[in-house]
């Protein structure tokens, strides 16, 4: 049976109604007939579950990749890189033999490139702890760069139909609302993990967790939930107050801030540009870029232009015309890049902020893993004739 816990303090609700509490004082998490949940799901997924690539195989290297991959990202942006990524790194073996950059370049436009540098860093550990070999050990498992609790039960159920639950982001959802959650689930994150253990089916693992997974993508999702397709609609506590469609809660969010920021398409006489790559740490690191910064208040963006490539390049140029202007959107933050065009006066660059520095042909920059936003740039470089010269 299912546990009930203890409320904790309730956010505020606005126009959600009260819920009642059961008679022991605990609130949300019913008693509930796992056998049915256990049962339920799994028919409904034989019914219904997507047939996606990696439940086409049990080698944990390759579901590995795909549990990687779809954190935070839609499986449909994530298919085709899957393929390309087992094309190019087949084993463990090949991943952790590999070059980072040519693991970013693989992995470019993906986004998150954090998550592609843990894999090479995982997979060199693997090499080097388990001969190349994926463990089916939990603590082993969670010892590797990049794998947390979630991502090490999807692989080990999924490769080796071992019992450990699961709590992405979509199967947040659907325990909130199954449970009626008062609170932002993150908040409860202690209780859904144990929600999340007491419905797993011990003898189908497997099946269970991709189909509480596919439950939330494809019925229990973020808006407008379609409640009459849901094999648990009969138990759930959100749908029986009617409030699948305020639940989960989500905790309050500060304004995305969004910066302005100046960048260099720096030419010399040879009709070459100057990139450098990233240092190792951070959003984007180990990824070649066009140098530039943000712009200060009342700078205009030629003089924010040349002052960090003063600062980070030690080097004099003139700021010539507007190549393009691109607004991206990151997790957290937005950014506009103002794109120019300049030439090189004077000194030798220096990588003062940066791993690295080079010049490359215009028809050299595709060889590079750049950041999605600075692939535009390429395209307009590429798709531009001569630039003029300042």
């Amino acid at each position: 049976m299912l546990p009930t816990f203890r409320c904790a303090d309730s956010a505020s609700l606005g126009d959600i109604p009260s819920i009642p509490p059961l008679e022991d004082g605990a609130c949300s998490i019913p008693t509930l007939d796992v056998g049915f949940l256990r049962r339920s799901l799994l028919a409904w997924y034989a019914q219904q579950g997507r047939s996606l690539p990696w439940r086409e195989t049990r080698d944990p290297y390759a579901i590995w990749i795909s549990e990687v991959m779809l954190q935070q990202t839609q499986v449909k942006t994530v298919i085709p890189y899957y393929h390309r990524w087992l094309e190019q790194f087949p084993t463990v073996t090949a991943l952790a033999q590999a070059d980072q950059q040519q693991v970013l370049k693989v992995w470019q436009g993906l986004g998150y490139y954090a998550r592609a540098r843990r894999l090479h860093q995982a997979a060199q550990q693997l090499l080097e702890r388990h001969q190349g070999q994926f463990p089916s050990s939990f603590d082993a498992v969670m010892a590797l760069a990049g794998i947390g609790q979630t991502t090490a039960g999807g692989i080990l159920s999924a490769a080796f139909n071992l019992p450990y639950p699961i709590l992405d982001g979509n199967v947040k959802r659907v325990l909130a609302r199954l449970c009626a959650i008062q609170e932002p689930p993150n908040r409860r994150l202690k209780q859904l993990w144990q929600v999340s253990s007491e419905v797993l089916d011990t003898q189908h693992p497997r099946d269970f967790n991709q189909a509480l997974m596919d439950l939330g993508a494809t019925v229990c999702t973020p808006k407008q939930p379609q409640c009459d397709r849901c094999p648990w609609q009969s138990v759930c506590q959100a749908y029986a107050r009617n409030l699948q469609t305020q639940l989960p809660m989500s905790e309050p969010r500060n304004p995305i801030p969004h910066k302005q920021i100046g960048v260099a398409v720096i030419w010399n006489e040879q009709g070459q540009i100057l990139i450098d790559r990233r240092r190792p740490e951070g959003l984007l690191g180990g990824m070649w870029e066009f140098p530039g910064g943000k712009i200060e208040p009342g700078e205009t963006v030629e003089a924010c232009i040349q002052r960090e490539i003063q600062e980070e390049l030690a080097i004099d140029i003139a700021v010539g015309d507007r190549l393009i202007v691109i607004d991206h959107a990151y997790s957290h933050f937005r950014v506009t890049l103002n794109v120019h065009h300049c030439s090189h006066l004077n000194g030798d660059p220096q990588p003062l902020e940066c791993d690295e520095i080079r010049w490359v042909r215009p028809d050299e920059l595709e060889q590079y893993p750049f950041p999605k936003a600075n692939v535009q740039i390429i395209e307009a470089i590429l798709a531009t004739a001569i630039p003029a010269r300042s």
